[in-house]
């Protein structure tokens, strides 16, 4: 079977930064991985080489065989970082999930039959119908994230890409979309996305790349998540935990609580002050 994405000692520099080096990535339809590293560490430009917003410096981006971006590549579904998008612009969640239709769009310059049940299917399955006549600036982080996802869902995608998809929602409004997007997944919808957290990632999502500029590893959060993989990555002392046999990440805190030309107290010298 051919990979649905396919990069090929990619590199790509903004003017004379680094941003990815030598980057090589299969990802077969229906599978879903996601993208973890530090900031900086390149997974938005990553994501943006498969979208075909940028053009690698060396290597290939392939989608369905083709190149990123080109008419011939499979349709893709893109969901941004909700930080990115501008809020005041006077649009209704309808409309905006009816941008998803673009792609699909005839020559007429308006929404087709076909087009508008496309859109109230997509927003019954994801239980979002009750908002479809409210301005998206109105709505919570996790209904805005919803909206998002619906309107990439419109365009019938066969990749769909996540940029940081739990970033500004809170705990429950993540779980729910990353549970939403795990359903996609196992419907045979084929997923890349980014994510800063670690714990989610590793719950919900079978296969983690880890990158910082270079690809560090490529596996299932249980290969991946060790100590020494994530120092590599992140550059920093990683905790893993198991309980109740799933897998918690942690940053082992910095030792000193003060400056660090200060002499910390002995535990007991504290415990002695507090009484």
């Amino acid at each position: 079977m051919k990979p649905l994405v396919e990069l090929d000692q990619v590199s790509f520099q903004y003017d004379a930064r680094p941003v990815l080096e030598d980057v090589s990535i299969a990802i077969q339809p229906g599978e879903s991985a996601a993208l973890i590293g530090p900031s900086g560490a390149g997974k938005t430009s990553l994501l943006r080489l498969v979208l075909g917003l940028l053009t690698p410096t060396k290597g290939r981006v392939r989608v369905a065989g083709g190149s990123a971006g080109s008419r011939s590549s499979a349709s893709i579904g893109y969901v941004p970082q909700l930080d990115t998008v501008d809020w005041n612009f006077p649009i209704t969640v309808t409309e905006t999930v009816l941008l998803g239709r673009i792609q699909r769009a005839s020559m007429w310059p308006w929404a087709s039959a076909e087009d508008r049940r496309c859109v109230e299917s997509v927003l019954e399955r994801l239980n979002i119908s009750d908002l479809a006549g409210r301005h998206i600036r109105s709505l919570s982080g996790g209904q805005q994230q919803r909206v998002f996802l619906a309107r990439a869902l419109a365009a019938e995608p066969d990749l769909l890409v996540l940029d940081e998809p739990t970033s500004g929602v809170d705990p429950r409004s993540a779980e729910n979309v990353l549970h939403m997007v795990s359903e996609l997944n196992r419907q045979g919808m084929t997923v890349l996305m980014s994510t800063h957290d670690l714990n989610m990632a590793a719950a919900h999502v079978p296969r983690l790349l880890c990158l910082n500029r270079r690809l560090v590893a490529d596996g299932s959060p249980e290969d991946v998540l060790t100590p020494e993989i994530l120092s590599d990555t992140y550059q920093a002392d990683m905790a893993v935990l198991r309980q109740d046999g799933m897998l918690f990440v942690h940053q082992k805190p910095h030792r000193h609580t003060y400056a660090d030309d200060q002499v910390q107290p002995h535990p007991a010298e504290l415990l002695e002050r507090v009484r």
